[in-house]
């Protein structure tokens, strides 16, 4: 009797060392990584200005903003800034009475950023953790009108802070934004907005050249960056890293083996029709496929899901490999995807 005990002892414990390696899977050790993440704030800079100091501050706002100020330009559509029509754009912008008060309203809800600093700090650790190599970017804060919410470029990375006001700030359904996607405009969901956009600019499926675009590889893809975003933000939990409500969450852990058996039975995984992939990827308030219940992007949580297996059941492989292996057949292969 005592043996049994003991091994039912072991047994309890065994398990509860498998439990404990799978839910730390994605928490390591960053404290040996330096990073200094200084976030300029655009917006303060034009906002605070007189009218008719708007076009005297041009060359300094150069200076201080470098290449930003030119991607900030083309976002809020006022051309290049070497152009001599630039400073009566920009003035209309700083003027005009809407961006006004979408301002203040930004100044009150993120009166400092030291908050989103820190979150980015950690999560660019996490970072150069996977990619010992890669470029930390200089990141800003700016109001671009509601047209962005992520603006990435060379080494600068743009936080529209206008798209992350919160799901009942009343301009958003003034602007006609869905409901759905509000509900994501919130400042908890600008770092992983961050890291997420930065990823996608790093790693875009068009110049990572997959042998085909089909459902397959689009799902494997963007489940890669979800993974690869989920690695960077550790604590952060799973409905905020793919913008899913807890009961959506609830539906794609509950449903996993349906939905991926769906894809299966109705020859989904090789389409190449855009109609379909959109439908199985793209933002909507649900994937029609999946029935009213399922979050919009649901394929991309599978995709996460092989993704995730492929890294916990091959041991010796690396992010950094993964993230540019576009034999998505392989991946689907050496993950033993099977979801239950």
């Amino acid at each position: 009797m005592r043996i049994r005990h003991l091994m039912l002892i072991f047994l309890v414990m065994a398990a509860g060392v498998s439990t404990s390696c799978k839910k730390n899977h994605y928490k390591i050790n960053t404290s040996s990584i330096k990073v200094k993440i200084e976030v300029k704030r655009l917006e303060k800079d034009l906002f605070s200005l007189n009218p008719d100091e708007v076009i005297p501050n041009i060359p300094s706002l150069k200076k201080k903003y470098d290449g930003f100020l030119q991607l900030f330009s083309m976002v809020i559509n006022t051309g290049d800034i070497n152009e001599d029509s630039f400073g009566d754009f920009l003035l209309r912008f700083c003027s005009d009475k809407q961006n006004n008060e979408v301002y203040n309203l930004a100044i009150k809800q993120f009166p400092d950023v030291a908050p989103i600093q820190k979150s980015l700090q950690d999560a660019f650790r996490h970072y150069l953790y996977y990619f010992p190599g890669k470029q930390v970017p200089a990141v800003f804060t700016c109001i671009t009108g509601f047209n962005n919410s992520i603006i990435t470029g060379d080494s600068l990375l743009g936080i529209s802070l206008d798209r992350y006001l919160g799901a009942d700030c009343p301009y958003y359904p003034r602007l006609n934004i869905y409901k759905y996607l509000a509900e994501r405009m919130t400042p908890e969901n600008i770092v992983p907005d961050c890291m997420y956009g930065w990823s996608s600019s790093e790693w875009d499926f068009a110049s990572l050249k997959y042998p085909a675009d089909n459902v397959l590889a689009e799902i494997i893809h963007y489940g890669k960056l979800k993974y690869l975003e989920k690695c960077m933000l550790p604590e952060t939990t799973d409905d905020i890293i793919f913008g899913f409500t807890p009961n959506q969450m609830k539906f794609c852990r509950n449903n996993e083996s349906q939905m991926w058996q769906y894809l299966i039975e109705n020859n989904l995984l090789f389409s190449t029709d855009q109609f379909k992939i959109r439908k199985l990827i793209g933002e909507a308030p649900f994937t029609s496929y999946f029935t009213n219940d399922s979050p919009g992007r649901a394929a991309v949580w599978i995709g996460f899901r092989i993704v995730e297996s492929y890294m916990m059941k091959n041991q010796s492989a690396k992010i950094a490999d993964i993230i540019t292996n576009t034999d998505v057949q392989s991946i689907l292969e050496k993950a033993k995807y099977s979801p239950r």
